[in-house]
């Protein structure tokens, strides 16, 4: 009887983990949202200080298209860091938040509690840093 226990209890543990596995390494998007839902982006630099709201629809269209097909993993909990180079909101037509989350580099993205990763480094980072750089001109 206690055999059986034992082994029903190490059966259970297994699936746990086994499932917690696959839940943290499947590819998830960081955002599903179509570009036309979108009235304004704002990104506030983490870095500078400068904070810039993007309006313009072939702006938009091309952050939400680059964010919408980045695959993501989780990359590891974000709980307790600080720090961050793009703060970007996205606000639909009532000006209501839709998501919120701190763009690190071409493969690190924040959205807690969790840090994603792209391997492929395909997340345009250097697009919303020339953004700055055409509005401080």
């Amino acid at each position: 009887m206690d055999n059986k226990k034992y082994r029903r209890g190490i059966l259970i543990l297994l699936a746990i983990f086994m499932g917690a596995g696959i839940w943290w390494n499947a590819p998830t998007k960081i955002i599903d949202i179509e570009p036309s839902e979108i009235s304004k982006i704002t990104v506030f630099d983490g870095n500078t200080g400068n904070s810039i709201t993007i309006t313009g629809e072939s702006y938009i269209g091309h952050i939400i298209d680059n964010l919408n097909n980045v695959s993501l993993k989780k990359y590891k909990v974000s709980v307790g860091y600080v720090g961050y180079s793009f703060r970007t909101t996205i606000y639909d037509d009532d000006n209501k938040v839709l998501e919120e989350f701190y763009i690190n580099s071409d493969e690190i993205i924040r959205k807690d509690p969790f840090f994603y990763r792209d391997n492929q480094g395909r997340i345009d980072y250097d697009y919303i840093q020339d953004l700055f750089l055409e509005d401080t001109k």
